[in-house]
């Protein structure tokens, strides 16, 4: 046996392991593969002081070990990381919301990675504007005038009344004071766009008599809110757009309409039956249209505000619109993302959001049945569940969709397995019910298949 003095010896030099082709090659930073190979040698050290270790591991082995180590840490440490969605929740806020289509992703890295024409007209040769070739889109899409793009919806609300409502009141029924997410409220918005709110109507009825009696010489707007996030059932009412447009046009005060979501074409036939649609809105009537751009519409999170010139003119020489606008890779994508919308069965495979609400029960239960079998090639064994999905991302509070999941048979609880796999390289969410770990399949790219089913026989046991 090898004494211990002998053993220390042949531990090798850091400068040594870093010319190793498996350190030279391997796509990390230097420091970090430095500041690993340091660390592993480090325990080898203490491994042999308390007397764990017999024998030196080959160069092979050691740098093999620090190119792990350097992986595993460089993906425990970025903030953002990739997840493969078992939840059942197709817009989940959690986890990013709208996944883009591979389209759009390749337009984003090209946008970011090279110098583009962000602000520059190729054919004049001069300064151009952002956004020119979205607004286009928008226009042969749903009929707008005219469009503009910022950070997100609530900023566009923000922008919306603080462009034409400023020192003035702006009308809205009690029962479309939302808050939404962060703890971010209509009325707060209002108030800091220096506006004065009127309510009107009660939380479960409001008729457009109510907003008739409101209307005063300050009155900038009337603005109605989709309540996306929640649903107020039983005795209700509630006063159309069509209704509120007739309204504002008699006395030339813009009606507004915060539709949330975004859909862009008619989701009823996903079983979504109380979202508004773009198109419609501005058919019946809205003088301004705003919504978000990662939910049903499925791009990156931005708000859009569609509507007639001159108050999307205002908007543009507004100062907030500077610190609201958008940047290049976002362009990209939502150009990239309405591009597709052109052709709806293109769009539904090739968005995801739209390709997961329109997969049928049928395909879906085919789809588990293909994760099952790749799962048990590992020697595992699970069984198929009808469950319920969810839209998610505030849309259609209270529907579900059937769907299909793979329950994981373990003799760990749920919540250990649940641990288990949300510790793999790239985490695995799944959800809980009844003290069993499920996977609906619906939220689950086919592509993930092998690595969850290699991932399922990582924590087996």
């Amino acid at each position: 046996m090898q004494t211990e003095n002998n053993l220390y010896k042949q531990i090798p030099q850091v400068d040594k392991l870093m010319q190793h082709e498996l350190i030279t090659n391997c796509e990390v930073y230097r420091h970090e593969i430095v500041e690993a190979v340091r660390d592993v040698l480090t325990d080898l050290r203490e491994g042999l002081k308390m007397g764990k270790v017999d024998k030196i591991p080959c160069d092979d082995d050691i740098a093999k070990k620090a190119v792990d180590l350097t992986g595993k840490r460089a993906r425990e440490q970025k903030s953002i990381r990739r997840v493969i969605n078992g939840t059942g929740v197709i817009l989940h806020s959690n986890l990013g919301r709208a996944s883009l289509s591979k389209a759009a992703a390749k337009e984003a890295i090209e946008a970011v990675s090279s110098y583009c024409t962000l602000e520059y007209d190729v054919e004049k040769g001069k300064r151009g504007n952002r956004a020119n070739g979205i607004e286009k889109y928008l226009q042969n899409l749903t009929g707008c005038e005219s469009s503009l793009i910022v950070n997100n919806n609530a900023a566009a609300v923000l922008l919306i009344l603080s462009a034409i409502a400023s020192d003035g009141n702006v009308i809205v029924s009690r029962g479309e004071l939302v808050e939404i997410g962060g703890g971010f409220r209509v009325p707060d918005i209002i108030s800091q766009c220096g506006c004065e709110l009127r309510e009107v109507g009660t939380t479960n009825k409001t008729r457009i008599a109510d907003y008739k009696a409101a209307i005063n010489k300050k009155t900038r707007a009337i603005l109605k809110v989709h309540t996306s996030n929640f649903k107020v059932v039983g005795f209700t009412e509630s006063v159309s757009i069509n209704e509120l447009a007739t309204l504002g046009k008699s006395l030339n005060i813009p009606v507004i309409e915060d539709i949330g979501s975004g859909a862009l074409v008619d989701v009823q036939k996903y079983g979504l039956h109380d979202e508004p649609i773009v198109k419609e809105s501005l058919k019946n009537g809205a003088d301004i249209v705003s919504f978000s751009g990662d939910k049903l519409l499925g791009g990156l999170q931005c708000g859009i505000i569609l509507g007639q010139k001159k108050y999307i003119e205002a908007m543009k020489k507004h100062p907030l619109y500077r610190a609201f606008r958008v940047d290049k890779m976002t362009i990209a994508v939502i150009e990239a993302t309405f591009r597709v919308y052109a052709d709806l069965s293109l769009a539904e495979r090739e968005i995801p959001v739209l390709s997961m609400l329109s997969i049928s029960e049928d395909a879906l239960r085919l789809r588990a049945e293909k994760l099952k079998i790749e799962i048990e090639k590992n020697g595992d064994t699970v069984e198929i569940l009808k469950t319920k999905s969810v839209a998610g991302g505030g849309a259609v509070p209270g529907l579900e969709l059937k769907s299909y999941a793979i329950v994981l048979k373990n003799t760990v609880s749920a919540e250990k397995l649940d641990k288990k796999l949300r510790e793999q390289s790239v985490p695995i969410i799944g959800r809980i019910e009844n003290d069993r770990l499920l996977l609906d399949v619906r939220t689950i790219f086919e592509d993930d298949f092998e690595y969850v089913a290699n991932a399922v026989a990582n924590v087996s046991g």
